[in-house]
């Protein structure tokens, strides 16, 4: 209909905004659901890392006990400032927070009544179930990240026999 020699519009333009603000919306969910993955991916190579790091420093506090003594540390802040010795050794720069959980109450797995590993309280399914290195070869079969447990001497997901895990002591912050 032609009034006063204008055509009326008939909301094609407005319908047009609606198609394109539900496509973005659709394309920012898969941009979101694809960013949630990559972090979770990043949190786990984090992860990997950090036990590493506290792996090769319970190893370095057992073998260098003082006239040959081989004990684990009593408590993780033992790592950073190791007193057994006149000049305290440093097996570790800084205790680090789980990546998963974002916090430091990391589960410490003891044996002989000091702490031979540690393992993340994650509940969560692991994305990585393969590629791992030699000294992580149980992680391929475990179910959440609390099954990947970085011990000295041992593999991956339990196989030291006799570890047994303990809440850890929240560091006085």
């Amino acid at each position: 209909m032609v009034i006063g020699g204008r055509r009326r519009q008939s909301g094609v333009t407005y319908l047009g905004l609606l198609f394109a603000v539900a496509l973005a919306g659709i394309a920012l969910a898969g941009a979101g659901t694809l960013w949630s993955l990559e972090s979770r991916r990043d949190k786990e190579r984090e992860l990997l890392f950090i036990g590493e790091e506290y792996r090769r420093a319970i190893a370095s506090y057992y073998s260098k006990g003082p006239n040959g003594v081989r004990e684990y540390p009593q408590k993780l802040e033992d790592l950073l400032q190791d007193r057994r010795f006149p000049m305290p050794v440093h097996h570790l720069r800084r205790l680090y927070r789980d990546p998963m959980t974002n916090n430091m109450d990391w589960e410490l797995l003891r044996l002989q009544g000091g702490i031979s590993g540690i393992a993340s309280r994650a509940p969560g399914k692991p994305i990585k179930v393969a590629g791992f290195a030699s000294q992580q070869e149980g992680f391929e079969s475990a179910a959440s990240y609390q099954g990947w447990q970085f011990t000295h001497g041992g593999s991956g997901a339990g196989g030291m026999v006799g570890i047994q895990a303990v809440p850890a002591e929240t560091p006085d912050r």
